[in-house]
């Protein structure tokens, strides 16, 4: 099974070990692990004519599966909800049935925000957790801002970055704690253990 991942770059960078090992976690010991390639753009993943060209490309190179994962909060207007960003990239695809789009709501940072304690500290911020589900933190605040807000005024006082903040924050983490807040990223792993026959996450 190989899948072709189409992510933004730095996602990939804090992100994609953490998912590689939790995937391989949820098969079963004798089943081959699944090939997971990344496509990694710098700012956002292309969208309309390019996209489809993408994907049917890695299709016929040999790819089972293509998923494309973007955040809802891409700086331009382009989607107005997850839902919306899944049925618009689908259908810059006509729809092409090896092609799964996923988006995190409403950027990728709402996917840490269930690990409060870590992000404490990392930071050295005392501030309490935001008492809305981690995918409701929305455009006014979006939840890559409101961490780099955290770190900021946290006693360590640093800028958050995503490549390093965000792999300590996961690291060693379980994912399905955060899946089980965050449907868009339950949805997005699930995909993923389906295709390659794993454990679903209920």
């Amino acid at each position: 099974m190989k899948i072709v991942l189409l992510v933004e770059g730095r996602t990939e960078k804090a992100f994609l070990p953490i998912l590689r090992a939790y995937i391989h976690g949820r098969l079963p010991p004798d089943k081959d692990r699944p090939k997971l390639s990344v496509n990694r753009y710098d700012g956002r993943i292309p969208k309309q004519e390019r996209l489809r060209k993408i994907v049917e490309n890695e299709v016929r190179s040999g790819a089972d599966a293509v998923i494309a994962l973007t955040d809802v909060y891409t700086g331009s207007t382009d989607f107005k909800s997850a839902d919306d960003a899944k049925k618009k990239m689908a259908d810059w695809c006509n729809q092409h049935p090896s092609f799964y789009p996923h988006a995190a709501l409403h950027d990728f940072e709402a996917w840490l925000l269930p690990y409060w304690d870590e992000i404490k500290t990392l930071s050295g911020s005392d501030r309490a957790a935001p008492a809305i589900s981690p995918e409701s933190v929305d455009h006014n605040k979006p939840p890559a801002r409101l961490l780099a807000e955290v770190f900021l005024q946290g006693s360590k006082g640093r800028a958050y970055s995503k490549p390093r903040d965000a792999a300590r924050i996961l690291d060693k983490k379980d994912l399905t704690i955060a899946a089980n807040s965050c449907s868009e990223l339950k949805s997005f792993l699930n995909r993923i253990l389906l295709l390659c026959n794993g454990t679903l996450i209920p």
